[in-house]
């Protein structure tokens, strides 16, 4: 899977047992004028794409249990922000003067592809239903949905790189079916959805209007499934997450739709904190404070520390924690006032928790950003590290490059998940004849970081912070409910970064006891691991099952 803009949404699994997958039971494609059985007439109305969907129904075995489930491949029409659904109805009754599809340069709009797998069986006020995307910015949910909790899933190595085709599609143990209906969606522009009409790249690729476009698709779902009392959950990852944030602030206090939950997946919601480019931002130095955690695990990982291997990974990280925080921190604070003496000290525990040689710390003026220790941790041996997922590593593309080159963990699964759900979808979803699904897309610079947080009067230029939005959210619905889950081992987002921002959220000290904390011997997509993915499942159906509301 390739990195898109400032942030990756990879999916890695390991080799799960050998589950043979279960038929699927396809049903012929219908247009949204064939209803599925107990909806409402299809919500959306587009001029520059029409909805369409396609039903089939199979089950899957988790965790033991039997669950069958009807699935829905098809597509939602939104807008952008002010779209006025009065005016669009007067310019369709005015189609004997000039027809809209035929107006030069019409309205932006997006066709907004999903995937919605509902229990059979199980009245629909019973159900929870859970909203699923992946990040990017310009990631479908393909990493999602076919790694970690659709009801099939692609089987890769655990940290190296996996076999090309064939590859191997099984019945997923670890579905989250049995605790919630999902709905994976791709955001406009990326797998099947797709965005036309004036300026439709300012219309739907941005901070704001992304979460609009998320909004509008969420509300449009609920009406046409008839969804509005169920309880309802956001999963995002990776770049999902702040995506999760502004979207759940946007609903509830723009819309008066109350969640239950939001569950963050590999967390940034400050872009200050990112390890990528700390160096373009000189006088903010908490990025290299989050991500020395992150260094130390992976050290850990493969062997490199020197001295005596820690037995206990997660006790020995609350110790680098503790010099991360304390003694680094104080260091880098001091600027050119530390003396010498204390800087030399700080590079020789520094390396002795990263493994990273004290002469490389020094001269990197004690501030070493994610690409260095990719390209240095295992530079002796000709080896990249990874940074989705640092336990996976790979040739040096260049040995003398001062940064890591590419992603070792990308380059080993996007081939499965890709390929693995070109064919699921075809075949066992019956959608996606004549299309072609992009996994991914550069959104480049036609993506907008521009933000406006809760309480400012317009967008703010700048490195986006979103913890606002998710502090105004909380505040707003004392009882929403957040799950943080990270990897031991992700350097796209630091598991240490999620927990800092979470302590640092403008919100009262009560309401701190809303957010709980999961994290895992694994990379960004924690189920890279089948002991992770296992947890994830059991933490995740656990946490809505405590906030569901309905009295198990």
């Amino acid at each position: 899977m390739k990195t898109a803009l400032w942030m990756a949404a990879a999916l890695t699994l390991s080799a799960l047992g050998a589950h043979a997958a279960e038929p699927a039971k396809p049903a012929a494609a219908t247009s949204d004028a064939q209803k599925p059985t107990g909806t409402s007439s299809s919500p959306d109305q587009g001029v520059l794409f029409h909805p369409e969907s396609s039903e089939s129904e199979s089950d899957v075995v988790v965790e033991g249990k039997p669950v069958a489930y009807r699935a829905v491949a098809g597509t939602i029409i939104v807008h952008p922000k002010g779209w006025d659904d009065a005016a669009a109805r007067e310019n369709e009754a005015d189609k004997s003067k000039t027809a809209l599809a035929d107006t030069p340069n019409p309205q932006a709009e997006a066709s907004v592809f999903y995937v919605a797998y509902f229990k059979k069986g199980a009245p629909s006020a019973d159900r929870p239903i859970t909203f699923l995307y992946n990040g990017g910015p310009g990631s479908s949910s393909v990493w999602l949905h076919m790694g970690a909790f659709g009801p099939r899933r692609v089987v890769t190595l655990d940290d190296s790189h996996t076999p090309a085709a064939p590859y191997k599609l099984v019945g997923n143990a670890y579905s989250l079916l049995d605790a919630s209906d999902l709905v994976f969606i791709d955001a406009p522009g990326t797998g099947f959805s797709r965005i036309a009409g004036k300026d439709k790249e300012k219309a739907f690729w941005g901070v704001d209007a992304d979460a609009h476009a998320f909004g509008d698709f969420i509300m449009g779902f609920l009406s046409k499934y008839g969804r509005w009392n169920s309880p309802k959950y956001l999963f995002g990852e990776s770049y999902g997450t702040p995506r999760s944030a502004v979207l759940v602030n946007m609903l509830q206090s723009g819309q008066s739709i109350d969640f239950n939950g939001v569950i963050l997946l590999s967390q940034i919601l400050n872009f200050d904190l990112s390890a990528d480019t700390p160096a373009f931002n000189p006088g903010s130095d908490e990025a290299y404070i989050t991500a020395l955690p992150t260094y130390a695990a992976t050290a850990w990982y493969h062997h490199r520390l020197t001295g005596a291997q820690p037995a206990s990974l997660e006790a020995w990280l609350k110790e680098v924690e503790g010099f991360a925080t304390g003694e680094y921190a104080q260091a880098l604070q001091a600027g050119s006032e530390l003396d010498d003496a204390r800087r030399q000290a700080v590079a020789e525990h520094y390396s002795r928790y990263t493994g990273i040689p004290a002469a490389y710390v020094l001269k990197s003026n004690l501030r070493v950003d994610g690409g260095q220790f990719e390209k240095s941790l295992q530079d002796a041996s000709g080896l990249t590290t990874g940074r989705l997922d640092t336990r996976f590593s790979g040739p040096d593309m260049d040995p003398l490059s001062k940064e890591a080159d590419y992603d070792p963990q990308s380059a080993s699964i996007s081939s499965a998940y890709v390929s693995a759900f070109n064919d699921y979808v075809r075949k066992e979803l019956k959608f996606g004849q004549g299309k072609t699904y992009k996994p991914e897309i550069d959104t480049g610079t036609s993506w907008s970081m521009d933000h406006q947080p809760p309480g400012a009067p317009t967008a703010i230029p700048g490195i986006t912070n979103v913890m606002p939005d998710l502090a105004a959210a909380m505040k707003y619905n004392p009882n929403l409910k957040v799950m943080v889950n990270g990897g031991y081992y992700d350097l796209a987002t630091p598991f240490y970064e999620g927990w800092y921002e979470m302590h640092h959220l403008p919100i009262p000290a009560s309401l701190q006891g809303n957010i709980e904390y999961r994290y895992y011997q694994s990379g960004h997509m924690v189920y890279a691991h089948e002991e992770a993915l296992k947890q994830l499942h059991d933490n995740v159906a656990d946490f809505i099952r405590r906030t569901d509301n309905l009295g198990h």
